[in-house]
């Protein structure tokens, strides 16, 4: 376990399975199995390809569906049902408190001035802002400015651009920092400073309590700027009826979302995001946390979609050619949505602007967008100067902080993501104890195949072909590959003694197969005690991964590719060990095997769920490095790293002790690791 357990289920024993003891296996060995395999067939190899196809063909669905949407009325509808499956997913927002709205500085400049500003999008969750505000009494259009992956946010130079831009066509603008970047980070180090440089990182890292408790980081993230909409609403120098909303790369995202579910979004214009999840999954694969919704993609949910679901409203798309977010997908949106807009009678509603170059807003996209909320928020239809980026006078991010130490955290009281989180936690502690109480054995194992997203349970064992052979001393390894009802292969390694003990050890690790493998690793061990042992590559493991992992947070790529279509890794998991342990069980013996499950690191939460699915099929389960629990992980920083061991609203429903229940703590023994 990652941290000491008081669960009176849990056993101290010698460590007999610590990762200090793996080490790599010798070059001279090939425990590859997938290129050697006898009367292999053609298949997807890797399970991100497995998935990234299913996703395809499952947006190919949503295409045919938009095709046949023809009237206004048909339109409508499709509107309010995306609308009401985005919020489900989001898991729903918090009620409105006070904003408590602070203006801590001005500062005057040429034709505008700047505002520095607090609020509140929750108690005591502060949200610090750059407000620019052009010269003269108004009441003035507002725009929300919403900030890419720059750790300095608000200040960084392309966000101070956008406000003097509008601020200079006769728009205020209010350009905020986002969780995670400027003064808002999540996780300070023992000096006050972001634990993390990367803002990608924390949004990821914050996705963790926050997916567990059937939320987002985008859940925060749009919260936090349609407070900042109430925040230019509640001042008297803005117009009300007239706000619009823009931001390039991860300000694109959250303006895709909110303009597509906030009709107080009279004019829109993301930048350098929209494409579609086709090409996305061709090309960069999935982006970091708020950029994937729950089940998204298996319900239909695309990126032509957030500006379909606010037809007919002023909406431009900003893009660049040589975007990563891949343009013939900025293109094929703006086709569907053209279509969508012209059918309502509003055609001129919608348009694209395309720029030379890379990502980011280039001079002729910053006149661009200008023009656009020019045209519909101040009602003039005139052209806009492209201003080079040299002529912009650009602040030093000091001059335009709102908070004494530089971060939100550090005012009495404050409170993170992470804590928010965890009282969330709180009350779904009470709701589903509640809820799992009332459940027969059999309707609390149903309730959890269907939160990790197993339709139905493996009960036959798998076939098998095999791959080689490998000679050590005194034992050898027969390399094989399993075949499954998933399609994706499981290589695998039995370890053989030559006088083997009639049981046999299940080994799963979070390197697959080769994690304890090596001479003198914890696999040899057992195997000189007697004991065959399987070890085997989980989908998305060894031979079936698509790249090195991320040393933090694994295979986060694949994680939201499953995500995204509404699975998960954990089930996908305990469905892969339970074949591994079927297989073993009745390979070439008429008498079934017991079957002995150690488990090492993340991957041990696939195998407790597995043999909570199969307490029969397991005499004895050794859990080592283990999560304790789903619940610390809510709310806790330490442990956010465990992205991949998460499943979206999992604690609504139940907590990892609930499976040890069901399993019988008898049988499981855990070591923990101080």
């Amino acid at each position: 376990m990652l941290r000491k357990s008081t669960a009176s289920f849990v056993l101290f024993v010698p460590l007999l399975f610590s990762t200090a003891l793996i080490s790599t296996p010798a070059c001279a060995e090939d425990l590859n199995c997938l290129k050697s395999e006898k009367n292999a067939k053609p298949a997807n190899i890797t399970w991100y390809d497995s998935l990234k196809q299913e996703a395809i063909d499952k947006l190919a669905q949503r295409r045919e569906r938009i095709e046949k949407l023809k009237t206004p009325e048909q339109i409508q509808a499709y509107q309010s049902d995306l609308r009401q499956l985005m919020l489900k997913q989001m898991g729903g927002f918090p009620d409105r408190c006070p904003l408590n709205g602070q203006v801590l500085g001005r500062i005057p400049a040429k034709g505008y001035h700047i505002e520095k500003v607090i609020f509140e999008s929750q108690p005591k969750h502060h949200v610090t802002a750059n407000l620019y505000l052009p010269e003269g009494t108004g009441p003035f259009p507002g725009v929300i400015v919403s900030s890419g992956h720059s750790r300095m946010a608000k200040t960084a130079d392309d966000n101070q651009r956008f406000g003097i831009m509008l601020a200079k066509h006769g728009m205020a603008a209010l350009c905020y920092d986002p969780i995670g970047q400027g003064e808002r980070s999540q996780m300070l180090n023992a000096n006050g400073k972001p634990l993390y440089e990367g803002t990608t990182s924390e949004h990821l890292l914050v996705d963790t309590g926050s997916i567990l408790v059937g939320k987002n980081t985008a859940t925060y993230r749009i919260w936090d700027a349609m407070r900042a909409i109430d925040y230019l609403q509640s001042r008297p120098e803005i117009d009300r009826n007239r706000i619009g909303m823009t931001g390039c790369s991860g300000g694109g995202t959250l303006t895709s979302y909110v303009m597509a579910l906030d009709d107080r979004v009279m004019c829109a214009a993301p930048a350098c995001y929209l494409t579609t999840l086709t090409r996305l999954l061709e090309t960069i694969g999935p982006q970091d946390a708020e950029q994937n919704i729950f089940g998204q993609i298996g319900l239909g949910l695309d990126h032509p979609d957030y500006v379909i679901m606010r037809a007919p409203r002023p909406t431009l798309i900003s893009s660049t050619t040589s975007d990563f977010f891949d343009i013939s997908g900025s293109w094929d949106t703006f086709r569907q949505s053209k279509a969508i807009y012209t059918r309502m009678g509003f055609s001129e509603r919608v348009d694209l602007v395309e720029a030379e170059g890379t990502h980011g807003v280039q001079p002729e996209n910053l006149a661009a967008i200008a023009q656009w909320m020019q045209r519909w928020l101040v009602g003039k239809d005139a052209p806009v100067r492209v201003i080079p980026f040299s002529e912009f006078d650009i602040r030093s991010e000091a001059e335009l902080l709102c908070t004494e130490k530089g971060q939100v955290l550090s005012m009495p009281d404050e409170r993170s993501v992470f804590d928010l989180n965890a009282e969330r936690e709180k009350l779904l502690s009470i709701q589903r104890k509640e809820k799992w109480e009332q459940l027969s054995c059999e309707g609390q194992l149903d309730l959890v195949r269907k939160t990790i997203g197993i339709n139905t349970l493996p009960t036959e064992p798998p076939k098998s072909n095999p791959a080689g052979k490998v000679q050590r001393d005194g034992y050898h390894i027969d390399k094989l590959v399993i075949h499954p009802a998933s399609g994706v292969p499981i290589p695998a390694l039995t370890f053989h003694p030559v006088d083997p003990h009639e049981s046999v050890y299940l080994y799963v690790h979070d390197q697959g197969k080769e994690g304890g493998a090596a001479m003198d690793g914890p696999i040899e061990k057992l195997v000189k005690e007697g004991y065959v042992v399987l070890a085997f590559d989980m989908r998305g493991q060894g031979e079936t991964s698509s790249g090195k992992p991320d040393r933090m947070l694994g295979d986060w790529k694949t994680f939201f590719t499953a995500y995204l279509i509404g699975k998960s890794v954990v089930g996908a998991h305990a469905e892969d060990i339970l074949c591994a342990a079927r297989w073993a069980a009745h390979y070439k013996t008429d008498k079934i095997r017991d079957v002995h499950l150690v488990a090492t690191g993340k991957s041990a939460v696939a195998a407790l769920h597995a043999a909570a699915f199969d307490r029969d099929l397991f005499k004895t389960i050794t859990l080592h490095e283990s999560p304790s629990d789903w619940s610390s992980m809510a709310g806790s920083v330490a442990l956010a790293p465990l992205l991949t061991t998460t499943v979206h609203g999992a604690l609504e429903c139940y907590d990892l002790p609930n499976l040890l229940t069901l399993i019988g703590t008898d049988k499981v023994q855990s070591i923990d690791v101080p």
